[in-house]
């Protein structure tokens, strides 16, 4: 899908791709790096025709790339976005019906979709279109999330005869209260950029068309910061989040121990 990005002046590099049968090209995902000092890392999720859909191949992807921009010194921030259309319409239902619920629960098989919410540099989602089910479980792992103005998101799930798994009922949660979330996760109704914005699931709306520069520009502000005291507070605010008070006064705490040697340093 072509983003309207012609007015902005950015510089764009392929990445370093995860080789897939000797190919050597990555099938469900488009790589790049972005920004004017390429210290962006751009993750385009590429099933257009479904939707996106999160399959088990498209996650493992994901994660590689997720692994070779945490190592990449060059890169300060990651951006994962989707199409205009739609972030992740949800999982590959098609890919999941033909496994019974002990395969799934035995076999661990959403354990590597927990990659994006482990990466110890700042992730930013950047979502257009629908993000349901998996897909707004996908852009609740990231640790910003921006929204198009035509996003939509829910847990649609008990639609379906079944619940979140992996690991929305938690966050969304976390993110909007429990009210909300109860009614979301209990009604499968979805709720739009705007109201996404009010509720504290999303940050910043955006038309759609600079969505995705927008959220570029959030990294590259990020990325301009020391990459080690970045993990620091991301980590911090997350323990924050799971309600792990004295975990996350003692990493600012620690923090300010950092500083304060540094100051006595220099």
């Amino acid at each position: 899908p072509k983003l309207k990005e012609a007015n902005v002046k950015r510089r764009c590099l392929p990445y370093r791709t995860w080789p897939l049968g000797g190919s050597g090209q990555y099938e469900f995902i488009i790589v790049e790096k972005r920004g004017e000092k390429n210290n962006v890392g751009f993750i385009q999720l590429n099933r257009p025709k479904a939707l996106n859909a999160l399959c088990d191949g498209l996650m493992k992807e994901v994660g590689h790339a997720l692994d070779d921009f945490e190592v990449d010194a060059g890169v300060g921030a990651i951006v994962i976005t989707g199409s205009d259309r739609a972030f992740a319409a949800g999982a590959d239902i098609k890919e999941m019906q033909n496994r019974t619920f002990q395969e799934c629960y035995g076999g661990n098989f959403l354990a590597h979709w927990n990659r994006v919410s482990t990466v110890k540099k700042p992730v930013i989602a950047a979502v257009n279109g629908f993000a349901l089910g998996g897909g707004c479980e996908l852009a609740m792992m990231c640790d910003i999330i921006y929204a198009g103005e035509k996003a939509q998101f829910g847990q649609p799930e008990i639609l379906l005869g079944t619940i979140p798994g992996a690991g929305g009922t938690q966050r969304l949660t976390r993110a909007v209260g429990k009210s909300l979330a109860m009614e979301l996760v209990l009604t499968g109704d979805k709720i739009n950029a705007q109201e996404a914005k009010q509720s504290g699931l999303v940050s910043k709306v955006y038309p759609v068309d600079q969505l995705v520069s927008e959220a570029v520009k959030c990294g590259e502000k990020i990325a301009s910061n020391s990459k080690l005291v970045s993990a620091m507070a991301k980590e911090a605010v997350n323990a924050g989040v799971r309600h792990d008070r004295l975990c996350g006064e003692e990493k600012s705490q620690f923090s300010g121990q950092v500083d304060q040697e540094f100051d006595d340093k220099h």
